[in-house]
């Protein structure tokens, strides 16, 4: 498997987040579920080298990453956007897609034909211009996938994309997220319509460990639908089968 966590342990002083998780990302969109408090954000933090190991190790295209340096290189091939990412409000679209594309290492020749690429691909070429401060939310969000895209990273983490957005921006948002080029994308959400309607795979974390991970499609054969083998597996709810 390309991108893979292997028994990883994580926490904040003497609190443990994660408990010898291990997982392996299949190729598509892969949803990340789990009530509040179940380690989504730490996993993902982790995942993208910002957390570093307490125990266990990460895999990434071949390379697994064991130092500092190693965490540092890998981050070219990835994209992430934190649940709450920060931005200048005074920054136009076009110059804060570009400062990250300068943050990731994208070449200073090629930058602007990549931050084009990323606009065109979340719809926002024709707002380039627009100061962050002045976008709707969903705007903003297609704007953080920009940012988080742009230098066509392998592998792109998004925490929570969806929060905040009406239904018709969560709609809107779905059809951004299938057109996304990265081989591995993976989103936490606490929306199971989500799941459904652009993930093929899902993993549910609940207390800091994996309590399934595999195909949508198995998930809702097995149980009828997403929401209903989510709540069976985290233990909110009896579910027949």
């Amino acid at each position: 498997m390309d991108v893979q966590l292997r028994k990883v342990v994580q926490g904040y002083g003497r609190r443990c987040v994660l408990d010898n998780v291990s997982l392996a990302l299949e190729p598509g969109i892969t949803a990340l579920l789990g009530p509040n408090g179940a380690g989504k954000s730490t996993l993902m933090r982790t995942l993208v080298t910002d957390l570093p190991v307490r125990g266990g190790e990460i895999v990434l295209y071949g390379r697994v990453l064991h130092n500092a340096s190693q965490r540092h290189s890998a981050r070219q091939l990835i994209g992430y956007l934190p649940q709450d990412f920060g931005y200048d409000s005074r920054f136009t679209v076009q110059e804060y897609v570009t400062y990250l594309a300068w943050l990731r290492g994208v070449s200073a020749t090629g930058r602007t034909r990549a931050v084009d690429r990323a606009l065109d691909l979340v719809a926002l070429l024709d707002h380039r211009s627009t100061r962050m401060g002045r976008l709707s939310g969903g705007m903003r969000q297609r704007a953080g996938i920009a940012g988080a895209i742009v230098g066509d990273p392998s592998l792109v983490v998004l925490d929570e994309p969806t929060v905040g957005l009406d239904p018709s921006q969560r709609a809107d948002f779905r059809r951004v997220l299938t057109r996304l080029p990265a081989s591995h994308v993976l989103l936490s959400t606490h929306l199971t319509d989500d799941v459904a309607n652009v993930a093929q795979h899902v993993v549910v974390l609940n207390r800091g460990v994996v309590q399934h991970q595999g195909a949508v499609a198995d998930l809702v054969a097995n149980y009828g639908s997403v929401e209903s083998g989510y709540l069976s597996l985290v233990g909110e709810v009896e579910v027949d089968r």
